[in-house]
């Protein structure tokens, strides 16, 4: 068994699941529910009613794009990959507002069975996109609303305990999703699968914002302009090989989320009322704020919100590029003069 499983390329490790597959997922979101999302803000702000057509289209393919991405990430061979398109499908219909996480938990087991039968029999073209069809369905029906509700209940009760107490929370919150967008994991999909938005959002994004324009700033001496770049709307991941070598270079960045943190949820009240994944997105494409300002176009067209004014700006923009730099730089030129970051310790 272990050799036949082994030449299915079937491993059962939490690298696969919890970091490609999760990565993989984020990058199916953004392919359609995130570029859907601007497209029709745009179509929206711009009346381009075409615009806003494509945009709406974008975003029903998001189940069957995580799906189909996840498949890629477990690398499933062709007929189980484009199977994988009706799973996506039906496990983010029935999984409601956790939807993101019951079709990374579907879909892995659908593509590890359809991987299992792939090219076993003399007639492929029918039995893989039937098992992983069929298994992927079934397990949705029975299973992917309660993977749904779950997800729910624990963003629900992030952001009612945001509410509560938005001053820990806002730490607690920014730091512990700052910390994943570094980390070799998903913090979008985590975001996208806890359907994490108001203030828990909004905590959410100025950790990411904290990492990547902290580390793009404060290691500028060392990487210059491509750096500042490829850091501050790329991402801060890029650190990752440096933080093993002397892990105190995180510290800037994450004691800048403990206070930026906060101070959105406390301060500037910033709410990210767009799609969940935008609020693990930092500055990445600048997609966090643009999910913000999209959450606003949405408050203003259901009548939660009279227009957007210039406070929710500068909010954003404090929150999301001014106060992570200067904090960061301040804090990491103090390490520095502590001899606890040297010379070349953030050099990409």
């Amino acid at each position: 068994m272990k050799n036949f499983l082994k030449r299915k390329d079937v491993v059962f490790s939490s690298k696969r699941y919890l970091i490609d597959a999760m990565s993989a997922m984020a990058q199916g979101l953004f392919a359609s529910l995130l570029i859907g999302t601007i497209l029709s803000t745009l179509g929206s702000q711009l009346n381009f009613s075409l615009l806003e057509e494509v945009g709406e289209y974008a975003k029903l393919a998001s189940g069957s794009a995580m799906a189909v991405a996840i498949g890629f990430a477990l690398k499933c061979p062709p007929l189980v990959l484009f199977s994988l398109a009706a799973v996506g499908n039906c496990a983010n219909s029935l999984g409601g507002a956790g939807g993101p996480l019951a079709v990374l938990i579907v879909s892995i087991i659908s593509a590890e069975l359809g991987k299992i039968v792939s090219k076993e029999t003399k007639i492929d073209i029918l039995v893989t996109p039937l098992v992983t069809i069929f298994s992927g369905v079934l397990l949705s029906i029975f299973f992917a609303s309660y993977i749904g509700v779950f997800a729910s209940y624990v963003g629900k009760i992030i952001m009612w305990a945001t509410e509560l107490q938005p001053f820990l929370m806002g730490i607690l919150v920014s730091v512990l999703v700052g910390i994943a967008l570094t980390l070799p994991i998903s913090s979008a999909a985590i975001c996208a699968s806890l359907n994490l938005t108001g203030l828990a959002g909004g905590a959410a994004l100025a950790g990411c914002c904290a990492q990547m324009v902290g580390f793009a700033f404060m290691s500028f001496k060392e990487n210059g302009v491509n750096g500042l770049i490829s850091q501050g709307i790329g991402t801060s991941m890029l650190q990752m090989g440096n933080i093993v070598k002397n892990p105190k270079i995180w510290l800037p960045p994450i004691i800048t989320s403990a206070i930026t943190g906060p101070l959105a949820t406390c301060v500037f009240k910033l709410q990210m009322n767009g799609p969940a994944v935008s609020s693990g997105m930092g500055t990445c494409g600048f997609v966090g704020q643009i999910g913000v300002y999209s959450g606003w176009v949405s408050d203003i067209e259901k009548g939660l919100k009279s227009a957007i004014t210039p406070f929710d700006l500068i909010s954003l923009f404090l929150i999301s590029f001014l106060l992570p730099a200067l904090i960061t730089l301040f804090v990491s030129q103090i390490f520095r003069k502590k001899g606890l970051i040297k010379e070349n310790d953030l050099k990409l």
